[in-house]
């Protein structure tokens, strides 16, 4: 589970603008510790609920036995913003391990330094990344060549659907392409006045999951250039993609109508969630939901399936968006190697991997993790599973700014949703110019 992931993200490229000039990325090749000495380390992660914070620990108490000289002091609850602050700060109070939910932020994460460059630790310990993890997770873990991070976990997202509603409508198969996407969305819709009694799926920018960059996975696409620049206006996919939202969110009754009926949504994170409750039929998620809504008690059958595609894409069906948690090393720590030893553990032992998603239900982020028959999942959560190893899954491209071009496309989404911006390739244009812009001020 994760926080609001576009709070999260602000809050972090925020933090982040600062921490450039404010960290010297001290070099990992002087660290003098011995990793078999008895040391006690800090760990800093983002998890709050009982059962993550209970898993986190369940972790711990693993290589704390596995490795007897190292104690491992746990803080949790820490987001990009109090991380930040703490990395700039530096000091034997800090963290030694950091992780954060933020993948975006990789590019800033590794270019200023804020986490230390692992490539000595991983040539030390004779580690195969390409053949301990999926390549979408490779990609997101480094920026330019520099790994400063690695996977702990994977988020993958797909298309949850109330069963029972489906069969109402008479519905007996969950979309593949996006124009059935929004021909079932349409059936499933039950208006009631100026409202609705059900929603076949809430299309808006600010409907939880569904952002830009989520969408932009059912569709082939690249932000960037081989040059560094915006491809905003340029790749025809990004044109399709605001053109196909715009028009399901007219045909699903406008913006005005769906924003109104969105301010009657629960908590994303609560059992109100609108899927849980009924409200809408079918919600773009990540694979949490599926415990999320069975802990909720649902009174209606839940399905599972990847994410409809573009209609001339049909044949990439089952791809998706990945993100995940990343793991990495303070730079002011003087106990890198005994940290490296934690970090290791966690991201490459196949069954602190495996214990580790059993119990706060993400999907393993280890080739290996994924095909353990250790993991105690629902059925379902195959789905996930599957999308995590999809050849055409993807994520956002780092940047050497983070997640701050992210922010500024979903600003346009915004605009353009509701009618604000009129000329789409004009709008794409400008804010192509923005995110270069931006980009060239931050290097």
């Amino acid at each position: 589970m994760r926080t609001s992931r576009l709070t999260t993200t602000a809050v972090a490229v925020a933090a982040i603008s600062v921490l450039a000039t404010a960290c010297t990325g001290q070099s990992e090749a002087g660290a003098t510790d011995d990793p078999k000495a008895k040391t006690t380390i800090n760990f800093w992660h983002g998890w709050s609920s009982p059962a993550e914070v209970k898993a986190v620990q369940d972790n711990i108490a693993r290589f704390e036995k596995a490795h007897p000289n190292i104690t491992v002091k746990v803080s949790g609850n820490i987001n990009d913003d109090k991380l930040n602050q703490a990395l700039r700060a530096g000091g034997s109070d800090g963290p030694d391990v950091v992780s954060s939910f933020t993948t975006a932020n990789v590019g800033k994460f590794c270019s200023s330094g804020a986490f230390t460059d692992l490539e000595p630790f991983i040539e030390k310990s004779k580690l195969d990344l390409e053949k301990t993890f999926p390549k979408v997770l490779l990609d997101y873990t480094q920026f330019e060549g520099k790994r400063c991070a690695l996977p702990l976990l994977t988020d993958a997202y797909g298309l949850y659907y109330n069963k029972d509603a489906f069969k109402k409508a008479g519905i007996t198969a969950p979309p593949k392409t996006m124009s059935e996407l929004a021909a079932v969305a349409k059936k499933l819709t039950v208006e009631k006045g100026d409202t609705y009694e059900q929603l076949g799926f809430m299309p808006n920018f600010h409907g939880y999951e569904t952002v830009v960059s989520h969408y932009m996975s059912s569709w082939d696409h690249t932000y960037f250039d081989e040059n560094g620049k915006s491809t905003l206006a340029t790749d025809p996919a990004f044109a399709e993609m605001f053109t196909y939202q715009k028009k399901l969110v007219d045909s699903l009754g406008g913006y005005q109508k769906l924003e109104k009926y969105r301010g009657t949504f629960g908590d994303e994170w609560g059992a109100k969630h609108p899927f849980h409750t009924g409200q809408v039929a079918m919600q773009l998620d990540g694979e949490w939901r599926l415990g999320m809504a069975e802990d909720a008690g649902v009174d209606f059958e839940i399905g599972v399936a990847p994410m409809p595609v573009a209609d001339d894409e049909a044949d990439s069906y089952g791809k998706g968006y990945l993100s995940g948690t990343i793991v990495g090393i303070a730079p002011a720590s003087k106990k890198q190697n005994a940290a490296w030893e934690l970090v290791k553990y966690m991201t490459t032992d196949t069954e602190a991997v495996v214990n580790f998603s059993n119990g706060i239900r993400n999907v393993p982020s280890t080739l290996a993790a994924l095909k353990s028959p250790d993991l105690k999942f629902d059925p379902r959560f195959k789905t996930f599973l599957d999308i995590a190893q999809h050849p055409k899954s993807s994520t956002s491209d780092g940047a050497v700014n983070g997640a701050a071009y992210q922010l500024t496309i979903q600003d346009f989404g915004y605009q353009y949703e509701k009618g604000a911006v009129k000329d789409l390739q004009g709008g794409l244009e400008k804010t192509a110019q923005q995110i270069d812009t931006d980009i060239a001020k931050a290097k």
